[in-house]
């Protein structure tokens, strides 16, 4: 792992609404900000804990999710790396709504809840940056809303096949890795672990991909994504 402590300021300003700050203000949100580490299938947070910052991924992947008293679990996001969580639950005074777990061995900031509050009070442009950031979160969710409620489960599979290349920033036939479980996927995609293989079951059948464990073949992008089942 890196040097634990070196790379904070550097870090920091990869979070967006840290980029503009003066050095004196990196600084400053460094003396409130904590690394922390997970090991795969090591909890962070639990529902009802109470919140005290917001996380910042590092390195790794974290799912949030809830969990229901008969054990079934709701992947609700997986965040991988340069991606932060928790600003808007941070403003609310109320425990977390999830629970965080690491998907993978991962590095994590976590960046205070008071050193934030005094920016917001202190930089006008520093909110507006915040707000756009909670701003874009929210329309994501919009999205999967969307997604969950018109589109059928064939539809949503395949969108987030198609994510992972658009991703990647490639076109045409391309080999894609799965980021974490099928198991972990389905419920992401609100689908059973079963309906998710029946569905990559159709689309090999139908010669648009090749399925080796997490090791995906997309042979026709195009024709996946026309591809009504």
């Amino acid at each position: 792992m890196p040097n634990p402590t070196a790379d904070i300021p550097t870090l920091l300003r990869q979070i967006s609404f840290f980029s503009e700050l003066s050095a004196d203000g990196i600084d400053r949100v460094a003396r409130y900000t904590r690394e922390r580490t997970l090991e795969k299938g090591e909890v962070l947070f639990q529902r009802g804990d109470p919140v005290h910052g917001f996380f910042f991924v590092v390195s790794g992947q974290v799912k949030l999710a809830v969990s229901s008293a008969q054990g079934n679990e709701k992947v609700v996001e997986i965040l991988s790396p340069m991606h932060s969580f928790g600003e808007a639950v941070m403003f609310l005074n109320r425990p977390y709504p999830v629970f965080a777990e690491g998907l993978v061995a991962t590095r994590l900031l976590h960046i205070g809840q008071a050193v934030v509050s005094d920016l917001i009070d202190q930089d006008s442009s520093f909110a507006r940056k915040l707000l756009a950031g909670m701003a874009i979160r929210l329309h994501s969710m919009i999205q999967d809303v969307e997604i969950y409620s018109l589109r059928s489960s064939t539809q949503r599979v395949i969108g987030y096949l198609l994510q992972q290349v658009e991703q990647d920033g490639a076109t045409g036939a391309r080999d894609i890795q799965l980021p974490t479980s099928k198991q972990v996927i389905a419920s992401r995609l609100n689908l059973t672990p079963e309906t998710l293989s029946r569905i990559f079951h159709d689309l090999v059948n139908a010669g648009l991909i090749t399925v080796h464990g997490k090791h995906i073949a997309l042979h026709d992008p195009v024709g996946l994504a026309q591809y009504q089942g």
